[in-house]
C-alpha cells in the first residue's frame, strides 16, 4: 500500500515589532540587519515588520524617514535596488504612545492572521512595563510571541528585578530574550570554539599557567546624542554590567556539557557567582573611575565631558571604569582579570588579552626581553586571533623579540560574515536562546556590581580627568603596575 502523501504545512506569518521604531538604535542597526536578512533570503517569505513611533505619520512619510535614513548604515556594496524596495514592502508604520492601552488596537489591527509575533522594545526601560501589560490587555501575546529586551535592564538590582518581573507576568522565562550584541559577534562566538572545540589551549587555560587576563572595549566617540541617557548611567552600568561581564563570561566558564541554552547559561552563571564581592577596601583600590577632559579624538578637536551638550557642568558621572576583578575557583585562583572600558579613549578597540605566566627561568642571557606570550583576541574594529610568541632575531647571538601567529578570520573564510544584530535578530526569529542572557545571569552580574555603586557613592570622589584621545587616567596603569602587568598597548 503507498502512503499517503503530506503537503508540508506552510510557514506561519511573522510580524516583527519595533517599539522605538524610528529611534536611534532601530536606524542605526536593527533596519540595517533586518535589510540584510530580507537581501539574503533569511527573513521568513511572510515577514512584516512594524515600526512604532509617537509621531502622527502615514506610511508614505515614515517610508520617506526610512529611506532618507536608513541606507547610510547600510553597506554601499550590499545595497541594491530591487532587495531595497521588496524589504521596503515589508515596512509598516504604527503611531502609537506605549504608555496609551487603546493605542494598541491600531496595532492589533495590523497584525497578520495567526502570525508569530516578535516584539523588540527599543526603548527606555521604564517603558518595558507599560508595553507588556498594554500587548497582554490587547490579546496580542500567545504561547509563540517573543519580547526582546535592550540593555540596560534597570539602574540597579531592585529595578532590574521589578522589571524582570513585571515582564515575567506576559512572557515565560523561554519567550524572553535580554540581548546584548556583543555576544552576536562572529569572534566572540569563535572564542567558544577556539576554547571547547581544539585541545591545544585548554590544559593552560587556568592558574598558574595564566598571569592575567584584561579585557578591554573602548570607544574614540563621546557622549553625542545620548547624553540625556548616558548622565545618569555612566560607564559601569553602560558597559561593565553587561558586555564586559559577558564577556568575562565566556573567557572564564567551564565546558559546558552541550550547547543547548540552559547549558551554557549554567556554566556563566557559576561564573558570576564566583566573583570574589567588592568590599569598600576594594573598591578604594582596585577600581579607577575616569572622566574625559578636552583634547583630540581622530585627528579632531575634542571637548570635555562637562562641556557636551545637555551635561550638567558639575556631573561627576563617570566616562571610564579600570577594575581588578577575581573569580574565586580553582582555576582562576589568584589570576587577576582587568576590565576597561571608556569614552573618548585613544583608539576604538574591543579585544580580550589573555597573558600567559613569566618564564620560571630564562637561558637566553643575550636577550633583554622578557618573555611574552599571550593570546588577543580582537572583537572590534576589525576581528581576529593572534597568538604571541618569542623567536629569535635574525643574526649572530640569541636575542628574541615578540611575533604573532595570526587567525584573520575574514580571509579565512569566504562566506558573508554577518553583523551581530543580523545574527542576533535570526537567533530570536528561530527562537534560540543560547546568546542571550538569562534572568539569573543578569541579577547575578548586578548583584557583583552593585558594591562598586555603593561604595563610590560613599567614597563620594570626583572621577579623574583624562585627555581625550588618550587610553584613561594614570590610575589605571597603576592598578596594573601592581600586579606586574600592564595593559597591551603600554607593553
Amino acid at each position: 500500500m503507498v502512503a499517503p502523501t503530506t503537503t508540508p504545512t506552510p510557514p506561519a506569518p511573522l510580524d516583527l515589532v519595533i517599539f522605538g521604531g524610528v529611534g536611534d538604535l532601530s536606524v542605526r542597526k536593527l533596519l540595517p540587519a533586518l535589510y540584510m536578512a530580507h537581501l539574503h533570503n533569511n527573513l521568513p517569505a511572510q515577514t512584516r515588520i512594524h515600526a512604532l513611533g509617537r509621531q502622527s505619520w502615514d506610511r508614505a512619510v515614515f517610508l520617506a524617514f526610512i529611506q532618507d535614513k536608513v541606507p547610510g548604515f547600510i553597506e554601499t556594496k550590499a545595497f541594491e535596488g530591487v532587495a531595497w524596495q521588496g524589504f521596503l514592502d515589508r515596512l509598516h508604520y504604527v503611531s502609537l504612545d506605549a504608555t496609551q492601552p487603546q493605542d494598541f488596537d491600531a496595532l492589533a489591527a495590523a497584525m497578520q492572521p495567526g502570525s508569530e509575533r516578535v516584539y523588540y522594545l527599543a526603548t527606555a526601560p521604564s517603558l518595558f512595563t507599560a508595553i507588556c501589560a498594554n500587548l497582554s490587555a490587547a490579546k496580542l501575546i500567545d504561547a509563540r510571541s517573543r519580547v526582546v529586551l535592550e540593555k540596560p535592564l534597570g539602574h540597579d538590582l531592585a529595578s532590574a528585578q521589578a522589571i524582570n518581573d513585571e515582564v515575567g507576568r506576559h512572557f515565560e522565562e523561554q519567550q524572553i530574550f535580554r540581548i546584548d550584541h556583543y555576544l552576536g559577534k562572529e569572534t566572540v562566538q569563535n572564542l567558544m570554539v577556539l576554547r571547547f572545540g581544539n585541545t591545544i589551549f585548554e590544559p593552560l587555560w587556568r592558574s598558574p599557567y595564566i598571569k592575567s587576563v584584561q579585557i578591554t572595549v573602548a570607544e574614540s566617540v563621546g557622549v553625542g546624542s545620548r547624553a540625556g541617557f548616558y548622565d545618569g548611567t555612566g560607564a559601569l552600568r553602560d558597559m561593565v554590567q553587561n558586555h564586559l561581564l559577558q564577556l568575562l563570561c565566556i573567557v572564564a566558564m567551564e565546558p559546558p556539557v552541550s550547547l543547548d541554552p540552559d547549558a551554557v547559561r549554567d556554566e556563566k552563571l557559576k561564573v558570576l557567582r564566583s566573583l570574589r564581592p567588592m568590599t569598600m577596601a576594594d573598591v578604594a583600590t582596585d577600581t579607577v573611575r575616569g572622566q574625559y577632559s578636552a583634547g583630540a579624538s581622530d585627528g579632531d578637536a575634542a571637548v570635555g565631558y562637562l562641556q557636551e551638550a545637555n551635561i550638567p557642568a558639575d556631573s561627576n558621572t563617570e566616562t571610564f571604569v579600570a577594575l581588578k576583578a577575581h573569580i574565586n575557583n580553582w582555576r582562576w585562583a589568584n589570576v587577576p582579570i582587568f576590565l576597561r572600558t571608556g569614552k573618548r579613549m585613544a583608539e576604538r578597540r574591543s579585544e580580550i588579552v589573555i597573558e600567559f605566566a613569566d618564564l620560571p627561568f630564562t637561558i637566553f642571557q643575550d636577550s633583554p626581553r622578557q618573555s611574552v606570550n599571550r593570546l588577543m583576541i580582537r572583537l572590534q574594529p576589525e576581528e581576529h586571533i593572534q597568538l604571541q610568541m618569542m623567536a629569535k632575531e635574525p643574526g649572530s647571538g640569541m636575542r628574541l623579540r615578540p611575533v604573532s601567529l595570526n587567525l584573520d578570520l575574514e580571509s579565512a573564510f569566504s562566506e558573508r560574515r554577518a553583523e551581530a544584530y543580523e545574527r542576533l535578530l535570526m537567533d530570536v526569529i528561530k527562537g534560540r536562546l543560547t546568546h542571550f542572557m538569562r534572568r539569573d545571569e543578569l541579577e547575578s552580574a548586578w548583584t557583583w556590581v552593585e558594591p562598586i555603586i555603593n561604595g563610590w557613592q560613599q567614597l563620594n570622589e570626583k572621577p579623574k580627568a583624562y585627555t581625550a584621545g588618550s587610553w584613561g587616567p594614570a590610575a589605571s596603569s597603576a592598578l596594573m603596575a601592581r600586579e606586574g602587568s600592564s595593559w597591551v598597548e603600554e607593553s
